[in-house]
């Protein structure tokens, strides 16, 4: 399809933005160090069976995480299971929620402990306010449940609580009648409530919370004991938005995503890199005019949750599309929007020209294009924005301007260098 009128396509420069990179190198032996001094042992039987929680989040180093938690367990004598705590992810069947786990490389061979599937949910108690709280039946009917969880901003609510340890009691571990649930009643006042009712009833006998850097890379691993979760949540909220990762300009014309996808954030694109507004209305900052998502992690398994936030898209992505996965977690999270297919084109080419065309943009269009909004180290920007980046510290020019890469199909290239 061609696009009417003359579109220039700006030359683009791959810059770096400098993060942080203090980070946990030995994961296994801190998850283990951490379990060994939490206490835990005093709660545990011999021969108890632990469910360790495992979300379906695109948590750094996650099988390496979750195989050091199972070998922890297995020395204090107990016996672990994995579960799957991710509401409705998967298409709210358990071997759905079985392949999300096996695309993270979580399974029994790879981490010593069988995965026990289930949509099926207990109800444990109820909040003041009377709402019914869920647990997975396989967590109900262990001797313990361990919670393993990222403390991480959520990106439909502002909270003192937001995603962490919590969220993974109230809504994960709820699969999709509590996830349902707790979005109807409102997360942001439920999470906390629920996660008490969650926690009264003396199944958790801990929790590791994680945060990442601005990297994506472990930065801190805490063993929490089920009395601290909601202070744990709280302040490692505090401790995560300070590394979380941006776009440095307030204004774009054009924003082009490479990467949609479950794996990156729950709402496929993170909206607090994009702009709460989208979701929450109020002042449009950052304000990206114009938003190009070009495809789909394999990791997501079709589900494309978040393409609504975008104005144009690839028909290579709507093809790839699994639409009952999408369509059952966008009416689980009550939130139609983030499912409504933009404007579709045959090309990466055809859909940058038509964002370009209508972005109102000046000759000198300031476009972006990203990883991922999870992915922000490195990143292309167009001529315009060089001046901007000069004046920024924090940013530094790797590759001088050059014409955007198209192939002869109209596919953008190349490859990001990071992750």
């Amino acid at each position: 399809m061609a696009i009417p009128g003359s579109t220039a396509m700006p030359r683009v420069a791959l810059i770096r933005q400098r993060f942080s990179h203090d980070r946990i190198d030995d994961v296994a032996g801190t998850i283990r160090r951490a379990i060994a001094s939490s206490g835990v042992a005093g709660r545990l039987r011999p021969g108890a069976r632990i469910a360790l929680t495992a979300g379906s989040r695109g948590v750094s180093h996650i099988q390496e995480i979750i195989a050091a938690t199972v070998a922890a367990l297995r020395d204090l004598g107990a016996e672990p299971f994995l579960v799957p705590a991710m509401g409705s992810h998967g298409g709210a069947t358990a071997e759905g929620q079985r392949e999300v786990l096996a695309g993270y490389g979580i399974d029994e061979a790879s981490v010593g402990a069988p995965v026990h599937a289930t949509m099926q949910v207990v109800e444990i108690g109820r909040t003041p306010q009377g709402v019914p709280v869920y647990m997975d039946r396989h967590a109900f009917e262990a001797d313990g449940v361990l919670v393993c969880g990222r403390v991480k901003a959520h990106t439909a609510f502002k909270a003192p609580i937001e995603s962490g340890l919590c969220k993974m009691l109230a809504v994960g571990l709820g699969k999709q009648r509590g996830a349902e649930t707790m979005h109807a009643a409102g997360l942001a006042q439920t999470i906390p409530q629920a996660a008490a009712v969650a926690l009264a009833g003396g199944k958790v006998v801990l929790g590791l919370a994680i945060v990442e850097n601005g990297a994506d890379e472990p930065y801190r691993i805490v063993a929490v004991a089920p009395e601290q979760f909601h202070q744990a949540d709280r302040e490692l909220l505090e401790l995560s938005n300070a590394f979380l990762p941006r776009i440095p300009f307030d204004h774009l014309d054009v924003l082009v995503v490479d990467w949609i996808g479950k794996n990156i954030s729950g709402s496929g694109m993170d909206a607090n890199v994009i702009g709460m507004w989208r979701r929450l209305g109020g002042e449009r900052r950052p304000d990206y005019r114009r938003i190009v998502a070009r495809d789909v992690t394999p990791e997501s398994h079709g589900n494309a949750i978040g393409i609504g936030w975008a104005d144009f898209t690839t028909r290579r992505l709507v093809d790839a599309i699994d639409f009952d996965a999408m369509y059952m977690n966008c009416l689980t999270a009550n939130a139609p929007d983030v499912a409504r297919i933009p404007i579709t084109l045959p090309t990466d080419r055809a859909a940058i020209e038509a964002a370009i065309k209508t972005s109102a943009a000046t000759d000198d269009v300031r476009l972006a294009r990203i990883h991922s909004t999870l992915r922000l180290e490195e990143f292309y920007v167009a001529e315009a924005l060089l001046p901007e980046v000069a004046q920024n510290p924090s940013l530094e020019v790797i590759q001088p301007p050059a014409p955007m890469q198209f192939d002869p199909q109209g596919r953008l290239g190349p490859p990001f260098v990071t992750k």
